[in-house]
């Protein structure tokens, strides 16, 4: 088995798993156009059912696992995951882990304010809540459910009274939608003590009509900022770090790029995911993943999750940011409110 000193596997390209991403349901209470367009995602959608979702039981198995297996850091993810009844009791199964030192949560924030204080009990170390913009017709547009801004935010100022920080803000920026936002969005946010990250528009999944001219690409993200308020770049917080790393030079703050596009990271990338059926992936842009609930349902003990989850880590080899091309774009991938961002 491909392995590194620790004992830990590693894939076909030296690569070890740190992050679980477990997406705990595929439904969401938001429309988002480059996520679950509503001409897709309506009332004739089939959704999964609720046997077909990995129970909490099952989710703190192939979490145990993992932890076995290097993974340090856990980010609960959807669809959108505080609709999940009882996500609370899930936090806490993850944060008694003891391999686990950081549980994380990503949210449209809808229904943050309500939860935080529940969420911080349970155990939950941090939030990242996605936000496109600070207009409201412009964010009401992308979210298509005409949610407002105003609720986003105030579930962000109840997460960081609950401790639920520091918080990270997730902005896609799309071209001709949202990118006249990044300013207002930098200004509102600076010195906030939370930390904007700017998301370059991906081709996640097959449903959102993706093209490479919707994307804003992170240089002209960058030196748009730098226009307004001067940035510098900094060093990287730790190995397979998604987000480019910039700090106002006046000291009140700082950003982060995500620019899966047009300056891949897949080789620092040590995340697997679970979607809500319980499937394995090993890239955010993969077609197929592999079936753990099947295995967990089957065998009471863990050796074949175990074993299952070694074939499929020692012979990864995904990198698909970096041989994007117009051929692989249309290839028909998983979506994205299946396995989270």
């Amino acid at each position: 088995m491909t392995g590194n000193p620790t004992g830990n596997p590693t894939d076909t390209l030296g690569r070890p798993v740190r992050d679980l991403r477990i997406s705990v349901t595929d439904r969401c209470n938001f429309r988002c156009t480059y996520c679950m367009p509503k001409e897709i995602f309506n009332s004739s959608f089939q959704y999964l059912q609720r046997s077909e979702l990995l129970s909490f039981e099952e989710i703190e198995r192939v979490a145990k696992c993992f932890a076995q297996k290097g993974v340090t850091k856990i980010r609960l993810t959807g669809g959108e995951p505080l609709l999940r009844n009882g996500i609370e009791d899930l936090v806490a199964k993850l944060a008694g882990i003891p391999e686990i030192n950081d549980v994380a949560l990503t949210t449209n924030g809808a229904l943050l304010a309500r939860k935080a204080v529940s969420l911080a009990a349970a155990g939950l170390d941090r939030v990242t809540v996605s936000l496109d913009s600070l207009d409201d017709t412009t964010f009401m547009a992308m979210n298509d459910v005409d949610f407002p801004v105003q609720k986003v935010l105030d579930g962000i100022d109840a997460a960081a009274q609950a401790g639920l920080g520091p918080i990270k803000i997730n902005m896609v920026v799309k071209r001709g939608v949202n990118d006249n936002s990044v300013i207002d969005m930098a200004a509102y946010f600076k010195g906030a003590g939370h930390t904007l990250r700017f998301i370059e528009y991906m081709d996640v999944g097959a449903t959102n009509g993706w093209e490479l001219s919707d994307v804003v690409d992170a240089q002209t993200i960058v030196e748009t900022l730098h226009e307004a308020f001067p940035i510098e770049p900094v060093a990287p917080a730790y190995p397979g770090e998604v987000a480019t790393r910039w700090r106002y030079l006046d000291g009140t703050g700082e950003i982060g790029i995500i620019s899966s596009v047009t300056q891949p990271f897949c080789g620092n990338c040590t995340r697997a995911r679970i979607s809500a059926a319980g499937a394995l992936y090993t890239c955010l842009f993969a077609a197929n993943g592999t079936d753990l609930r099947q295995i967990l349902r089957q065998s009471p003990d863990d050796e074949a999750l175990d074993q299952t989850v070694n074939r499929v880590w020692t012979h990864r080899s995904d990198r698909y940011s970096e041989s994007r091309t117009s051929i692989t774009t249309g290839v028909t991938k998983v979506e994205m409110s299946h396995i989270g961002g």
